[in-house]
């Protein structure tokens, strides 16, 4: 039986991110649509944990992607209208219980742009 993988999200000017927290991920696989995000991976116990998010807004799926570490694996896609906040991640008002906000990477925008360049440009060297 597959599971929903624990959730947090974040919003920035230009991307928004996901971080699916699975510690010792194997067969990762994220597929990044203009308006879904379907993630799946099992962890080192080899429980499945799936994930499907009908986006808020329309991304850029060609300009996003996802990062693995031992401890999770962080998503992140590029918003089709930049500088226009993300109330909530899913298209539906509901939250889901394995759902939650960053709030230590939650911050307002005022001088961001720098901040959330040098991010992406360090995500992209991996």
């Amino acid at each position: 039986p597959r599971q929903p993988a624990k959730t947090l999200w974040y919003d920035r000017p230009r991307y928004v991110y996901l971080e699916f927290c699975v510690e010792d991920s194997t067969d990762v696989k994220v597929v990044i649509e203009d308006h879904r995000l379907v993630f799946s991976c099992k962890n080192a116990d080899g429980l499945e944990f799936y994930n499907e998010i009908n986006l808020y807004a329309r991304v850029n799926s060609k300009d996003s992607r996802e990062k693995r570490s031992d401890r999770s694996i962080t998503c992140f896609m590029r918003k089709w209208k930049e500088k226009v906040a993300w109330p909530r991640i899913t298209k539906e008002n509901i939250k889901p219980a394995w759902l939650s906000v960053d709030f230590d990477n939650w911050r307002d925008w005022e001088g961001d742009e720098e901040v959330e360049r040098a991010m992406v440009e360090q995500y992209a060297e991996v």
